[in-house]
């Protein structure tokens, strides 16, 4: 058994910024929280910016700065815990960043999934947490993988139709899993769970394109999928059932101000990129 990492390879993992970036000062990151959710609460978006706001902070690594933004919208001062809102309040939004942070594990990957989530659970409070969600609604079983694929094609032909049949052979044919993988994941995590499998957080079909075009727009340098998944969000407004805010962020005025929202939280977090790393304790 391996006990110790070898010196050398030991030095070397300390090399070439090993570590998540460290949140921006906070007083920038309130700033920019407070004029982008008065924007949202103007257009009734409020669930849509707080998913766009977890998605940027993860996306661009800033998992310190996850913590914050829970405080942001629980308290009415964020540096006291005395000033919480509603018990429920808090519950629901942890669930909607939670899942939020769950679905960007498509676009992003699991590592800077992982460090968010633990920043998160480090902000919120017990009774919160012990009020969260404990059992997995997504375990893979014999009797549910039919209506799993199912629910991955559906939303895979939702967001790429006219071009879903052509895009689906075109990615079976760089490997013939990507295309599977795919799919299962659109029907497992980043589509809605269906009403009779009721869960905390569950995102609509809107937000979860708003989860999407926010990772591929931090991730930067991926020009063709976000164009897909604005098509995607463009898409959601012929859903058969859409509330207010799904109306609206799947309109034409919507979709821009979430790319601009998410663009302006962008550009306040990585303001310091020289900044020093911080470690976020597993």
């Amino acid at each position: 058994m391996v006990k110790h990492l070898p010196s050398v390879v030991k030095q070397l993992l300390k090399l070439r910024n090993p570590e998540a970036w460290p949140s921006p000062p906070i007083e920038r990151l309130h700033g920019v929280f407070t004029r982008t959710l008065n924007e949202a609460k103007q257009r009734n978006a409020e669930n849509g910016w707080l998913v766009l706001s977890t998605c940027t902070l993860l996306t661009t690594n800033r998992p310190a700065a996850i913590g914050h933004l829970y405080r942001f919208v629980t308290r009415r001062d964020p540096s006291s815990a005395e000033t919480r809102r509603s018990f429920m309040e808090a519950v629901d939004r942890a669930a909607i960043m939670r899942e939020a942070a769950l679905k960007s594990v498509i676009f992003v990957g699991v590592p800077r999934t992982i460090l968010s989530l633990t920043s998160l659970r480090d902000a919120i409070e017990d009774d919160v947490y012990a009020a969260l969600q404990k059992n997995a609604v997504r375990d893979a079983k014999p009797q549910n993988i039919e209506a799993t694929i199912a629910r991955g094609m559906a939303l895979w032909k939702s967001i790429y139709e006219p071009h879903a049949v052509k895009l689906y052979d075109k990615l079976g044919a760089l490997h013939p899993d990507l295309i599977m993988f795919i799919i299962q994941a659109y029907g497992t995590v980043l589509s809605p769970l269906p009403q009779e499998a009721p869960m905390q957080g569950n995102l609509t079909r809107a937000l979860g394109s708003v989860v999407a075009i926010t990772c591929l727009r931090a991730e930067e340098r991926v020009g063709p999928q976000l164009t897909s998944h604005v098509f995607g969000l463009l898409k959601a407004r012929y859903e058969k059932v859409l509330s207010s805010e799904d109306k609206y962020l799947s309109s034409d005025e919507g979709t821009e101000w979430v790319i601009r929202t998410v663009d302006e939280i962008i550009d306040a977090v990585t303001a310091d990129e020289q900044g020093s790393p911080t470690r976020v304790k597993l």
